[in-house]
C-alpha cells in the first residue's frame, strides 16, 4: 500500500457491513409534526403491524435532534427509534461517516441495529434500559461499566492496518472558519469570550501542543453526554448511544470530554468533575480492561495511570474548545429553546480557567 492510499485510509472508516444493502427510504419526515412521516417509515419496516395499535413516545432529551419511538407491545421490546436530524445539523454532522460509524460499532456489538436511513434521518432498534445523569456516572459499579465499555470502543481495530489519524483538528478549524468567512453570521460572542482571532491562536496553540502527550489515536464515542449512556441492570451493562461524533480521535480526548459531562449539559456545574481519586479509579478500571483486550502482558503500573490521568486533563481544554466553537454555530443557526449563547460562555470560561491548573501537571518518570 503506497503513502497516498495510507493517508486517505486514515481518516475513512469501515465496516465488515455492506452498507449499499442499507434501506433507504425515500421519505423526509416534518421536525415540527414528526408523528406522520414516522409512521410513514413503519409502515414499511414493520409491514405486519397494524398502525392503529401503534403508540408512540417522543424523547425529550436530544439537543439537536428529535427522537421518536414506535411500538406496539407495552414492554417496548421490539420498538424502533426515528430520529429526525435538527435544522442546520449538516454543518456539525457528516451523515455518512455516522451511518459507518454505527455501522462499524454494530459489526463488534456496540450498537444497535440500524434499519434504514432517510431524508433527513435514521431508524434503529430501541436499546431498552435507564439513560444516565450526572449523579450516576460517579456510582463505583457504573463508573467500573462505563470503563470497561469505552476501552471495548479503543479496542476497535482500524480498517486493513492503516493508521487512523483523528479528526479533531479539522472539526474544530472547520467551525471557526464558518465563523469567520461569513460576514453576514453577526456572530455575537458571549461577555467574556475573547475574539475569533484570540480563539484561532488558542486552537493553533492546542494543535501544536497536545499531540506531543503523544495519546493513542483510537476510534471513539466523542460525545459521551450522561445521557448517551443507557444501563441495563437486567443485563449487568451499560451501551453508548448517539454516533453522530464518532471517529478516530485521541484516546485522552474520549475520557476527558466524559469527565467534563459529569457536570450536566441544561445547567452545568462543574464543581462536579470528578476528583483526582475518581478519575484515578475510573482510569485503572479502563486501563486493566484496554490492556485485557489488547492482550497485553504483566500488571498494570501506577506510572501508567498516572501518565494517562495527565493526557485525560490536559485534554479536558480540548474537549471545552470544541464544544464552545460548537454552541458558538449553534447559537447562530439553532432553532431549538436551548442558550447555546451562555453554554458557549461556560465553555470556554471553564477552557481558560482550568488551563492553568492542568498545563504544569507531568507525569512520574
Amino acid at each position: 500500500m503506497d503513502e497516498e492510499q495510507v493517508q486517505h485510509d486514515s481518516f475513512t472508516l469501515h465496516s465488515g457491513s455492506d452498507s449499499s444493502s442499507l434501506r433507504v427510504l425515500n421519505i423526509s419526515v416534518d421536525e415540527q409534526n414528526v408523528i406522520p412521516g414516522a409512521l410513514r417509515l413503519i409502515h414499511e419496516l414493520r409491514p405486519e403491524w397494524n398502525l392503529r395499535d401503534v403508540k408512540t413516545k417522543l424523547f425529550t432529551d436530544g439537543l439537536t435532534n428529535k427522537l421518536l419511538a414506535c411500538f406496539v407491545d407495552a414492554e417496548m421490546k421490539d420498538a424502533v427509534l426515528v430520529r429526525v436530524y435538527g435544522k442546520r445539523t449538516e454543518l456539525f454532522v457528516d451523515r455518512e461517516d455516522e451511518v459507518k460509524s454505527f455501522q462499524l460499532l454494530g459489526d463488534h456489538g456496540c450498537a444497535p441495529t440500524l434499519y434504514c436511513t432517510f431524508q433527513n434521518g435514521l431508524c434503529y432498534k430501541f436499546m431498552r434500559g435507564l439513560a444516565l445523569g450526572p449523579e450516576h456516572v460517579r456510582d463505583p459499579h457504573i463508573l467500573r461499566l462505563i470503563a470497561h465499555e469505552m476501552a471495548r470502543y479503543h479496542c476497535i481495530p482500524a480498517h486493513n492496518g492503516c493508521i487512523p489519524k483523528s479528526e479533531l483538528w479539522k472539526k474544530m478549524e472547520k467551525y471557526l472558519s464558518i465563523l469567520h468567512i461569513d460576514e453576514g453570521l453577526q456572530v455575537r460572542l458571549p461577555e467574556g469570550t475573547p475574539s475569533l482571532k484570540v480563539l484561532k491562536e488558542e486552537l493553533f496553540w492546542l494543535q501544536k501542543y497536545l499531540p506531543t502527550l503523544e495519546s493513542p489515536i483510537v476510534l471513539c464515542h466523542n460525545d459521551l453526554l450522561c445521557k448517551n449512556v443507557i444501563y441495563n441492570e437486567e443485563k449487568g451493562h451499560v451501551r453508548f448511544i448517539d454516533y453522530e461524533y464518532s471517529g478516530y480521535n485521541y484516546q485522552a480526548y474520549d475520557i476527558a470530554n466524559h469527565f467534563n459531562e459529569f457536570a450536566g449539559v441544561d445547567e452545568p456545574d462543574y464543581r462536579l468533575f470528578p476528583s483526582r481519586q475518581t478519575q484515578v479509579l475510573w482510569l485503572r478500571h479502563y486501563l486493566e480492561a484496554f490492556r485485557k483486550m489488547k492482550n497485553e502482558e504483566g500488571d498494570l503500573q501506577d506510572e501508567q495511570v498516572e501518565e494517562l490521568y495527565v493526557q485525560v486533563n490536559q485534554f479536558v481544554l480540548a474537549s471545552h474548545f470544541f464544544w464552545g466553537l460548537w454552541a458558538l454555530l449553534q447559537h447562530r443557526f439553532s432553532d431549538l429553546n436551548f442558550n447555546f449563547e451562555c453554554y458557549a460562555g461556560l465553555r470556554f470560561n471553564e477552557y481558560y480557567k482550568v488551563k492553568s491548573e492542568v498545563i504544569p501537571l507531568h507525569a512520574m518518570k
